[in-house]
């Protein structure tokens, strides 16, 4: 993620950087250099990030589709992959271990590649076009 996505994505939580530090659970300091392309975001800050925009713009009483329907997963594929089993399959594109492939990802940046072309995390991040893109 560049630091001027990270720094919109702030802008539209409508939180100060000491509020954002908090909830991401990181220095003010770091966000000063997250913001300053000084310090690369580390992917659980990015994930968490994108969870809590996720919510922010989600509609409520839109049912949501669950990316097992979406991807036509078989019953021996579902039995793998975690967004199954915790029932998530609105936020598969959050949790780590999703095999929409076939098998988890090797890296955050592999499963975010896949992810940013998937119906069910562009969902989410619809009118946000700029936060599909790769960085």
């Amino acid at each position: 993620m560049e630091s001027k996505k990270f720094k919109d994505i702030r802008a539209k939580l409508n939180k100060t950087q000491k509020e954002i530090a908090q909830l991401l659970g990181v220095s003010t300091k770091a966000i000063h250099s997250y913001e300053q392309d000084w310090r690369k975001i580390p992917h659980h800050v990015e994930r968490q990030l994108l969870f809590l925009l996720s919510r922010t713009i989600l509609n409520i009483d839109t049912p949501s589709e669950k990316c097992w329907d979406i991807q036509n997963c078989s019953d021996k594929k579902l039995k793998k992959c975690p967004a199954w089993e915790f029932n998530s399959g609105d936020l598969c594109w959050f949790i780590n271990g999703t095999n929409c492939n076939g098998e988890a990802h090797d890296s955050w940046e592999d499963k975010m590649e896949e992810c940013r072309a998937c119906k069910v995390f562009n969902r989410f991040f619809e009118e946000e076009k700029e936060f599909k893109t790769n960085g």
